[in-house]
């Protein structure tokens, strides 16, 4: 038997006949910990270098001299490192014994690796943490798979004889409740169906919450720990996920402070009452025997406009100083921001007044960022009930037909003339689209909309069959289009885009329906919410003005407060250049009256439309008042108000009335990041 030699790393090199050619950065820092913390275990085979005496190439273990190599230049390992190395005379011989020792390597079971972890961690008593940076694995790892090694004996025998595999094992140590690990791999053998890990998975955390929840967010790990909380921190998940295992704990710590949050507002506002619900979206239900208190916007200090004063004047020098060749990047981001400064300064949000206090009730809730929040409305005394013997409102309103008059109380308008079909149809599907994206951004108001109607269709008396009242295929269906090859490029189209480019299709690759839909239920709340909202506003149909499921869509888009004109804004390709000569003369009529419009009525209609173009986006000299309607005008076919002002015909843009509450949730691509 030849000799073992112990040789200085630095006579060894790496043969061109050694069989391994490839390399995996992980497994090979995993080795080079290993050498660095108990040496080269197992001896490597080389051939005497040619012309070099004392000098060997490495046909076998080539992975091991380099990373130990590694470590030398390193300074892990001292110079003089020796190797153990069996020489072999003849090339033949080496260079076959390299393919026999990569050959016939036989991995580890996972049951092994499990088990010898375990033992690794308990001799000596080393942590895991320790165990991982002697193997160069990271702590997760060897915490993972000590947890297997705990596994219910009946799920560990099953991985042992093959009879699952290890992601359906690690699927099972998601919890470390052996028992439940047990009852539901007893269930799913009784099934007589394919086990996948999604099922697994799901079945084993039932019960539990993720600590992503609201819940867990507000009351926090601490607090939860110290209740007797427990937490199972999910070790195969590459974000590092993990359940809450008591929910009913979770719950009662959520109720305390909602009650110490409710009850603290009531104090410090001076409010009548605060309630609590568990979701914004409880109060529409939860309010129904209550009105609205009207809110009034706080009039401007002389602070305040003080301020607006030098921001318009500031606006007027970027105007005027821009000439023919634009504003800078620079200036334009000024520009831009001067304007939204000037917007919020006049736009205050609306206060309730220490009157309206008193009387005032209001809700509190929890948001899905784990914060309590106070809602924006307040409300007054209960309705009274209708007298005995009085016709309920219902029965009246049954009285007539909604497909002859519309939605109650919403007045038609007058289109404008000489648009044509294709133009009418552009403007109604870029309407449209702002309502789907903001339908998709607001998942609880979908779900509201797409139950209405669905079940408006099955169980009203005047059911809406063909969806010309309420224009939706709903059914997850798109609809046909007449403008197929029509792309806007308009913001809401982009951020459509960038909606859908968040949604999680992991689940949709898997081959059959039920491990599909297993997958799918595995994601979490807000994914899955994510994609029943996409689902809804994919239905809605792109409806003309003056075709009678506009007024639906004008009045869901009116309900989500969009601000049309911060979203799209009339330029010479989209609508002046399009539109008949007159049209456009009558738009800069409306916000600069007949001596502009004069100005511009013997233009060419080319040069009408750019100049317009121009005016719409607030970069034309003209008095602060002109500017400010012609930044707020948008055409007739693409407003979403039914209350315009027969007095003002200027004021023809999407805007709420009085009445209406301001959520500032989503009316404006500024806020928009924010609220989806």
């Amino acid at each position: 038997m030849t000799e073992i030699l112990y040789i200085p790393a630095s006579k060894l090199s790496v043969s061109p006949l050694n069989v391994r050619k490839s390399q995996d950065p992980v497994a090979d820092a995993q080795l080079r910990a290993d050498i660095i913390a108990r040496g080269v275990l197992q001896n490597l085979i080389g051939v005497p270098k040619a012309r070099r005496k004392g000098h060997y190439e490495i046909t076998a273990g080539g992975r091991r001299l380099t990373q130990a190599q590694a470590a030398i230049a390193a300074g892990e390992l001292p110079a003089d490192y020796v190797i153990p190395v069996k020489p072999m005379a003849d090339v033949g011989d080496a260079q076959e014994a390299s393919l026999a020792e990569n050959f016939q390597r036989l991995k580890m079971s996972p049951t092994d690796e499990c088990i010898a972890f375990l033992h690794a961690t308990q001799r000596d008593g080393q942590t895991p943490a320790e165990v991982a940076r002697r193997f160069g694995l990271t702590e997760r790892f060897v915490l993972g798979r000590m947890r297997l090694a705990k596994l219910a004996d009946v799920v560990f025998d099953a991985l042992r004889d093959g009879k699952i595999s290890l992601d359906i094992a690690m699927a099972y140590a998601t919890t470390s409740d052996t028992a439940r690990q047990q009852a539901v791999y007893e269930q799913l053998s009784r099934g007589g169906y394919g086990i996948n890990a999604y099922t697994v998975r799901r079945m084993v955390q039932e019960g539990g919450c993720r600590g992503t929840d609201p819940r867990a967010r507000l009351v926090g790990r601490e607090v939860y720990e110290a209740a007797g909380g427990r937490i199972d921190a999910d070790l195969y998940d590459d974000a590092g996920g993990e359940t809450w295992l008591d929910t009913e704990l979770l719950d009662r710590l959520v109720t305390e402070k909602l009650a110490c949050f409710a009850s603290d507002t009531r104090d410090a506002m001076g409010l009548a009452e605060v309630r609590v619900v568990g979701d914004s979206a409880d109060i529409w239900s939860e309010a129904r025997a209550l009105q609205t208190i009207k809110l009034d916007s706080p009039a401007l200090d002389d602070e305040a406009q003080a301020r607006v004063a030098v921001i318009e004047q500031e606006i007027e020098e970027l105007q005027t100083t821009a000439g023919e060749g634009g504003l800078s990047d620079e200036q334009q981001a000024r520009y831009d921001g001067l304007g939204v400064e000037r917007e919020r300064l006049l736009a205050p949000m609306p206060t309730i007044s220490d009157e309206q206090k008193s009387s005032a009730i209001g809700f509190v809730y929890l948001s899905r960022d784990g914060s309590l929040q106070l809602h924006q409305d307040f409300y007054g005394k209960l309705v009274e009930a209708p007298a005995p013997g009085a016709p309920a409102q219902d029965a009246v309103a049954d009285e007539r037909s909604p497909s002859s008059e519309g939605l109650a109380g919403v007045a038609e308008e007058p289109k404008a003339k000489g648009l044509s079909k294709r133009l009418t149809d552009e403007l109604a599907h870029q309407k449209t689209e702002l309502v789907a994206l903001h339908v998709a951004s607001d998942p609880h108001f979908a779900l509201m909309l797409g139950t209405f109607v669905m079940v408006d269709k099955v169980v009203c008396r005047y059911a809406d069959q063909d969806g010309s009242l309420l224009p939706s295929t709903l059914a997850c269906r798109t609809p046909e289009s007449a403008l197929s090859d029509f792309k806007s490029g308009t913001q809401a189209a982009e951020r459509w885009t960038e909606l859908e480019s968040t949604l999680d299709r992991s689940w949709a690759e898997l081959v059959t329906p039920i491990e599909r839909f297993e997958a799918f239920r595995a994601l979490d709340d807000d994914m899955r919410a994510a994609w029943f909202g996409w689902a809804v506003a994919r239905t809605l149909i792109p409806t003309a003005y003056g075709e009678t499921g506009d007024i639906f869509i004008s009045h869901v888009g009116e309900q989500l407060e969009i601000d049309v004109a911060a979203w799209w804004r009339p330029t010479a390709l989209n609508y002046f250049d399009r539109a008949p000569k007159h049209v456009t003369l009558d738009a800069i009529d409306r916000v600069g009256g007949p001596e502009l419009r004069h100005r511009y009525a013997l233009a060419k209609k080319g040069d009408l439309a750019t100049t317009a173009e121009k005016l719409f986006r607030g970069d034309s000299l003209i008095e602060a008042d002109a500017k400010e309607r012609a930044l707020a005008w948008v055409p007739t076919e693409m407003s979403f108000s039914a209350r315009l002002d027969a007095s003002n015909p200027a004021v023809e843009v999407a805007h709420l009335g009085d009445e209406a509450s301001d959520t500032g949730a989503m009316h404006n691509p500024d806020t928009f990041a924010d609220a989806a």
